[in-house]
This record gives structure tokens, C-alpha cells and sequence, in this order.
């Protein structure tokens, strides 16, 4: 593991900010890390405000889309919101749907089947359309490089707008708006809203028509919440509104569905972590194992025992998601091994049976044990699919680009991506593959890296820190959580390992001048020899709460140690 400490803002700017807002050093260092240099930043960054949020006519084409629905509207044409399978996807078709019913009565949802149709904006699902007298499609987080589509969509009679958040090819579809902040002539102020968000400043721009503000339409900020985390796009800016007041109504009053999925994992008050690492790979788990339906109905399911039994259902999709991927990720181990390639600079592993809807996690996993540029390969009709995933700092969309030769398509962006192939291409792209990356890829970066925001004292994690450091949240992208390091650590003589296979680390850490403070490292058994007969060693951690019978005391949450 690469300990890496983040350098030191400059000393005017530190004691300009700590005058300002009155804190220590500690808080002014942690704001300015994250580029918040005056009392209005730091005031926008604590208090966030859903003033904040822009207006929605600044996005290219929002009038546009707005002006085209309203005529729908006004004639009563059948509108059809098509999203992808994933959950900014289905989350942005819940939200959509949602709210165009409480404007008229002609709206259905359609989402692509993973496995017939794939990803995005289908043949499909226009056909699907025309038949049942569908003259407006809504596409949300995908759509924007469906030009073939949206064309074959106009000759027959169904116009298209398009809410998208990737980044646009050099040519836009011909559709009757395309509302995406990546477009280089979009004046929008925040370029990284996902889909979800994209679809939540339409409906902004739809509800002030009839003179409603974006506080009536906080009931859908659960949903923009739940896209954010599980999307992975920073929460910053705009998003960070979102996913803040997002939190406040899953917190407080989420939707049914998303009552009877926390209800299942048994969590109380929930960050946006517990929303990646619980809610959304439930949702994600339709779309893997059956069909992204089963989360739309979910989503837009507004009686609760109907909601739970929905609920009930995906609990069990996502139970064979977590077999699958285990199994297939045991399997996939073992081939590395089999063939020899614990040493390369790629994984690239291929079984024709794998689920097709967990190779990217599988692709994931094995960055756990190998960490390298890693893709998982299955059949896929007559073509291989895979799934590509990189560590940080390495570009996989790039590589992929180099072995274009060996690849029928491939889409994504720097750290996800997915491709096909034919079978008989499989072994030369896997060598073209490994040569590039072994000769384009920084060594250090094969190595896992934490980023470190500052050194500090034991002495200095108290409650004041730990106050100010809540307020910081909701985390995410562009807004991680503080990390730390402390040397000349000792433990009090009761450090053990714990949980299955001792595979955790829990110790009681002292320092000179300071109180005891209990830490958890999980994963980190295999480090209990750093901490015997209490040596001194250095650890890098966060600052959290453990919540025990009642009582809230302060922990560290270890992520590594050395000597």
C-alpha cells in the first residue's frame, strides 16, 4: 500500500480561512484540500441550500424539452420513459414517471432487457413504441450517442428527448432536445450531474410552468440521492445539494420502495455509504438477475405492503447475485492461477457460463487480490462480452482503444468500461492487451494508494473534530472522507485479531500525552505481528462512531499500518 500525504495548503491562505470561520488548522486544512478558500465557500459548504441549485433553462435545449412536453400534455399523446437497467437508470424512470402521472394519465415505462437488447436506447423498444401509439419517448442516462435510433425513431412518427449525463460522440442525435451538461455548446454551470439529476432538472423546469418551486419537489430528491452514490459522480457542487436533502427525506420520509429495502437491511439513519454498499446494489440486482422492471415497480410502487412484497423479491435477486459472484470470482481465481499469470500487468480471464450480470463486480473483486487493469469475459450469443475495470490513475478506455483492432465495439469511460469480441479474436486481444498496458502503465500505480489529508496527534481526535467532520458529509468523489495518519502508536497490550478467519484487527492504540482510543481494521489481521509486545508503528485512518448497546463512543477506522 502507497501512503501518500496530500501537501500542505499555502500558510496566507490556512490563516486567512482559520481567521475567517474561526477553526484550527486541522478544518482549514481539510476545506482548502477540497478547494473552499473563503467564509461564502465555506458557509455554501456547511449549509447547504436548495437556492443553490441553478435553473434548469440554463441547460441547452431545456426550453425546448419543455415546450414539447407541454404540447404532449395539452394534446394527451402517450409518452413513453425509457431508461437503462442500471440504477441511475431506473432510479431516473421512477422519478420521470412519477411525476408526468401527476400531470396526465398517458405515461408507461420501458426498460431494455440487459440480455436481449443490451445497453441503451433499443430498436426494440422504439418498435414497442410505435405499436402501442407512443409518440414521445423520454430517454434517460443513455441515449445521448444513439444517432442510428433516434433516426430510425423520426421516420416513424415517435420524437425523442434525450437526458444524458456521458459524454456526447462529435455528433448529437436529431432528437427534439438532447439535455446532457457534457455537450461543448451546453452553458450549464455543473458538468457532473448523473442521469437521475439530468432528469430531476427537467422536472424543475416542467413544475415551474405551473409556478412550483424545487421545494415542492423534494418527495423525488430520494431517488437523485440513491443515483448520485450509486453512480459514482462527485459530489460536488450541485450534486452535494442533492444528495444532502436527498439523505434528509431517506432519512425521514423515503418512498415506499426505498422504505421496504431499508426495512430488509435493518439500518437506521443511513449515509450515502450506506446507500451505495446497501440500497443500491439491491436495485442494481433486478437488472443483473431478472429484469430492471422489478426495480421500477419498486420505485414507483406507493403502497407499502405491495412496496415490501417488491422488496421481498429483489432480496432474493440480490442473494443470487452474491452467489454468483462469489463463486464466479472463486473461479476466475483460480484460472489466474492455473495459468500462470499471478505476475502479469492484466487480468483477463473468460468462462463461457459466467452471469452476465456480474462480471463487472467479479472484474472488481479481482482487483481486490491482483491489483491490475482487470476485464471479465462471457459468452454472449455468438460474440464474447466483457467487463473492463482499472485501479486508480490508469486509463482503461484509452488501452481498450489501442487493441481496437482485436474488438467488434466498446464503450465507457477511464475507470469502467465493456466491449465484445469474437471468440476466435479472444487470445490475440488478451496478448495486445497485456503488451499495452505493460508498456503504458506507471509501475507505482500497481500498487494500491491511499491519500492521506494530514498528520495529526491522538490528542487532537475528539468530539469538537468529529462534530465538524459530520458536517463535511455527505461523502463521496471530490468530497472523500478525511483520512489521517498518527505515528509513534503503541497498543495497550490487548490487540487481537477478530471475525471469521481473524480476518479483522482490533486494538486499543495509546501515545504519548494522549487518552486510549479503540481502532478497527478490517482485513488487516494479517498485520497483528506490527503491533505486538508494543512496538511503536504508524496507522492511516478515519475518524467514526461506534454505536454499542446504546452508547456512541469514537473509533478509528484503520486502513493500513506499517512499523
Amino acid at each position: 500500500m502507497r501512503w501518500t500525504l496530500k501537501p500542505k495548503p499555502e500558510a496566507k491562505k490556512l490563516e486567512a480561512l482559520q481567521k475567517s470561520l474561526q477553526v484550527d488548522e486541522i478544518v482549514a486544512t481539510l476545506l482548502l484540500q477540497r478547494g473552499i478558500e473563503t467564509y461564502e465557500e465555506a458557509k455554501t459548504f456547511f449549509r447547504p441550500s436548495l437556492s443553490d441549485l441553478h435553473d434548469p433553462f440554463l441547460m441547452q435545449d431545456m426550453d425546448k424539452a419543455v415546450a414539447r412536453i407541454e404540447a404532449a400534455f395539452a394534446k394527451g399523446e402517450n409518452i413513453l420513459v425509457f431508461g437503462d437497467y442500471d440504477v441511475d437508470g431506473t432510479s431516473s424512470v421512477a422519478l420521470m414517471s412519477s411525476y408526468l402521472k401527476t400531470r396526465t394519465a398517458n405515461v408507461a415505462t420501458y426498460i431494455p432487457d440487459r440480455y436481449e437488447e443490451g445497453y441503451g436506447v433499443s430498436y426494440q423498444g422504439i418498435d414497442f413504441a410505435n405499436d402501442n401509439d407512443f409518440s414521445l419517448i423520454i430517454a434517460l442516462d443513455c441515449g445521448v450517442k444513439a444517432i442510428d435510433k433516434v433516426a430510425y425513431a423520426k421516420e416513424k412518427g415517435v420524437d425523442f428527448i434525450i437526458c444524458d449525463h456521458h459524454r456526447p460522440g462529435e455528433n448529437l442525435p436529431d432528437a427534439i432536445a438532447v439535455l446532457d451538461p457534457k455537450r461543448d455548446d451546453c452553458k450549464y454551470p455543473y458538468k457532473e450531474l448523473c442521469g437521475c439529476g439530468v432528469g430531476f432538472k427537467l422536472i424543475q423546469a416542467l413544475a415551474s410552468k405551473e409556478n412550483k418551486t424545487v421545494e415542492d419537489l423534494t418527495e423525488y430528491l430520494d431517488l437523485v440521492a440513491t443515483a448520485i452514490g450509486a453512480d459514482i459522480v462527485p459530489i460536488t457542487g450541485e450534486n452535494r445539494v442533492l444528495a444532502y436533502f436527498g439523505m434528509q427525506v431517506i432519512n425521514a420520509n423515503p418512498r415506499p420502495g426505498i422504505q421496504a429495502i431499508i426495512n430488509q437491511v435493518k439500518k437506521t439513519n443511513l449515509t450515502i455509504t450506506d446507500v451505495v454498499f446497501t440500497v443500491a446494489p439491491r436495485i442494481n440486482a433486478a437488472g443483473r438477475m431478472k429484469h430492471g422492471n422489478y426495480a421500477v415497480t419498486l420505485l414507483t410502487e406507493m403502497d407499502f405492503p405491495l412496496a415490501e412484497k417488491y422488496a421481498a423479491e429483489i432480496e432474493e435477486f440480490n442473494t443470487d447475485r452474491k452467489d454468483a459472484d462469489r463463486r464466479i470470482t472463486e473461479e476466475a481465481l483460480e484460472q489466474i492461477e492455473e495459468q500462470k499469470e499471478q505476475e502479469g500487468f492484466t487480468s483477463v480471464v473468460y468462462h463461457e457460463t459466467w452471469h452476465k450480470g456480474v462480471i463487472g463486480i467479479v472484474a472488481s473483486r479481482l482487483i481486490e487480490t491482483y491489483y491490475r487493469p482487470t476485464l471479465v469475459f462471457t459468452k454472449s450469443g455468438d460474440k464474447l462480452a466483457a467487463s473492463a475495470r482499472s485501479v486508480s490513475g490508469f486509463d482503461v478506455y484509452n488501452a481498450l482503444e489501442a487493441c481496437a483492432e482485436h474488438i467488434e465495439q466498446f464503450g465507457g469511460h477511464k475507470y469502467a468500461a465493456g466491449l465484445t469480441l469474437k471468440e476466435e479474436n479472444y487470445e490475440a486481444f488478451k496478448q495486445a492487451f497485456e503488451d499495452v498496458v505493460s508498456k503504458t502503465i506507471d509501475k507505482s500505480l500497481l500498487t494500491p494508494e491511499i491519500k492521506i489529508d494530514r498528520q495529526i496527534d491522538l490528542h487532537q481526535v475528539n468530539d469538537k473534530l468529529m462534530r465538524i467532520m459530520r458536517q463535511f458529509g455527505p461523502f463521496g468523489p471530490g468530497n472523500m472522507t478525511p483520512i489521517f495518519v498518527t505515528e509513534d502508536l503503541r497498543d495497550t497490550g490487548y490487540g487481537k485479531c477478530v471475525g471469521e478467519d481473524d480476518k479483522h484487527l482490533r486494538i486499543t492504540v495509546t501515545q504519548p500525552k494522549a487518552n486510549k482510543m479503540v481502532c478497527i481494521g478490517f482485513g488487516l489481521g494479517n498485520k497483528l505481528h506490527l503491533i505486538e509486545d508494543k512496538q511503536p508503528f504508524k496507522a492511516v485512518y478515519s475518524v467514526d462512531e461506534n454505536h454499542w448497546q446504546g452508547n456512541v463512543s469514537l473509533q478509528l477506522k484503520l486502513r493500513d499500518i506499517k512499523a
